[in-house]
């Protein structure tokens, strides 16, 4: 009879031992997969406070309103004998807005960490028809105070001497165009001149130079809108409340807006606050011009499969173990479970010095090269070995095409971890879980 103590050997020599081993393995990996993955957070937000530091000294982003029409005026009434005046400010949008603007994108570094800025030209053009304060009770119109407000979200970012031609004649800009809360930030131009309201039509253009960062966005303040953007960049991302007709080639894009006063509830003129900026930044719209999968979200999506790796890999050495009968201890399962985690890491390292898909190749080439001569010095066959570093190159190769996919990865991702499961199904559909040795020997006859 077997002893108590031969039994207890006998389990621990067992299948399902091993089983729960490499179960408790794969759950201990789990701490160290979380740990790449808030490694790659925390070097993502230094990212972004290096980028954020860049853009602070050049220019943030930026957001351009305008340009609109203001002309004071008061209303003086009696009452209780007594005499009031009320001072009120009329608000214009343009009757037609066209704006064309050209980015010149280029990239900053600080040490390592690059941010997305750019140079645009701006011309404007356009114009209003003259108010008409027939429905308004006034006593005074002041023309000679009128003027011309044009937002723009940054003015570190303005690089030229800003004149504004109202019907042939020019007016210089100023800083200090915030109005009555409907512009936060920006330009005011004062017309100081009755002489450009003799007309039914008031003309305007003005030509910008303006620097901004990641992003330029517009607010159709224009009864009818048109903006034409176009730019050196292969991957904008079009933002925002209206969608451009656009083409986008290789290194460079054009996108041109069409927005009517229909679009968007906002009325063409309006008295004092009775429309703020949050009600205009709603309709806004523009490009990103940043990277459609940045270096840091392809790195945090990999980790993502670090656990399916990981499991796959105890896999292949747990059927080995099986059809070879070569015993594996659980210390040589935590070396080669510790490899593969270190791949995560290693891509993030070198992905911050080189290229993405160059640190991913000598990423993933390392590892294949070091599970797989680990594996031979354990199995110390061939064709075991072989199927290892076949199994890791595909898996690596499967994962680096995921990456590259935005709209198809989740349904890439599902398939072929559903294919893996047909696979291992189907290869141990014969095995006697229970006495998997008879298995080994009835495929042997």
């Amino acid at each position: 009879m077997e002893t108590k103590q031969e039994k207890k050997t006998r389990f621990y020599e067992s299948i399902t031992a091993k089983v729960i081993v490499i179960g408790v393995l794969t759950l201990l990996m789990l701490i160290p997969t979380a740990m790449v993955s808030d490694l790659i957070q925390e070097r993502n937000s230094y990212s972004n406070k290096v980028k954020n530091e860049i853009n602070d000294k050049w220019s943030l982003d930026q957001t351009v309103t305008g340009p609109v029409l203001t002309i004071p005026y008061s209303y003086t009434y009696t009452e209780n004998k007594k005499t009031y005046t009320e001072y009120h400010k009329l608000h214009v949008f343009p009757e037609e807005l066209y704006i064309k603007s050209n980015l010149k994108p280029e990239e900053r570094y600080i040490g390592i960490y690059k941010s997305i800025l750019y140079q645009s030209d701006l011309k404007i053009s356009g114009h209003f028809k003259k108010p008409d304060f027939s429905n308004f009770a006034y006593t005074k119109i002041d023309w000679d105070k009128a003027y011309v407000t044009i937002g723009i979200s940054d003015l570190r970012g303005i690089k030229n001497n800003i004149d504004l031609t109202i019907n042939g004649k020019s007016f210089s800009a100023e800083p200090g165009g915030k109005d009555d809360e409907f512009v936060d930030n920006g330009l005011k131009i004062k017309l100081n001149d009755h002489s450009v309201f003799s007309g039914e039509v008031i003309e305007f253009n003005s030509d910008i130079k303006l620097n901004g960062s990641s992003s330029i966005f517009f607010i159709p303040v224009g009864k009818t809108t048109k903006v034409e953007l176009s730019g050196i960049w292969s991957s904008p991302s079009f933002k925002g409340a209206f969608t451009p007709e656009s083409k986008v080639g290789e290194d460079s894009f054009k996108a041109n807006w069409n927005v009517l006063h229909y679009n968007r509830n906002i009325p063409q003129k309006f008295v004092d606050n009775e429309v703020k900026s949050s009600g205009l930044d709603k309709f806004s719209f523009g490009v990103n011009l940043l990277e459609t999968v940045g270096m840091y979200q392809k790195n945090m999506r990999s980790a993502k499969y670090a656990l399916m790796f990981i499991v796959l890999t105890f896999v292949v050495f747990f059927f080995v173990e099986i059809f070879t009968k070569k015993k594996i201890h659980p210390v040589q399962y935590l070396l080669v479970a510790i490899a593969l985690v270190l791949f995560y890491s290693l891509l993030l390292s070198i992905s911050e010095q080189l290229n993405f898909d160059w640190a991913y190749l000598i990423a993933a080439f390392s590892t294949v090269i070091l599970i797989t001569s680990y594996g031979y010095s354990i199995f110390k066959k061939g064709l075991p070995t072989f199927a290892l570093g076949f199994i890791l190159s595909v898996l690596y190769i499967f994962l680096y095409v995921i990456l590259q996919l935005e709209d198809l990865a989740l349904l890439m991702g599902s398939i072929g971890l559903f294919v893996v499961l047909g696979i291992i199904m189907y290869f141990t559909k014969k095995i006697n879980w229970y006495k998997p040795t008879e298995t080994i020997k009835e495929s042997n006859k």
